[in-house]
């Protein structure tokens, strides 16, 4: 019975191949996309975690800061 899983009539190699590079490519996919993040959240952190209150409230006040800080919530969770 396992072995009929497998085999597939012969063409469980293309199927089980196919298969694996799918799940490798979205692993890729998903660990360089965590990568680029985070590289980003850094570059974020370096240009804005230094600033002073009356620039960091103007700063949270911008359309684009509010869209990064609210990624950078749910990407904790």
């Amino acid at each position: 019975m396992i072995n009929e899983i497998f085999l597939m009539n012969g063409y469980g190699a293309y199927v089980w191949s196919a298969f694996l590079f799918t799940i490798m490519c979205f692993a890729s996919l998903y660990l360089l996309t965590k990568l680029q993040l985070l590289r980003e959240q850094k570059k974020y952190i370096a240009k804005f975690g230094s600033l002073s209150e009356a620039k960091s409230a103007i700063a949270k006040e911008q359309k684009i800061n509010k869209e990064i800080l609210l990624n950078t919530l749910i990407s904790k969770i």
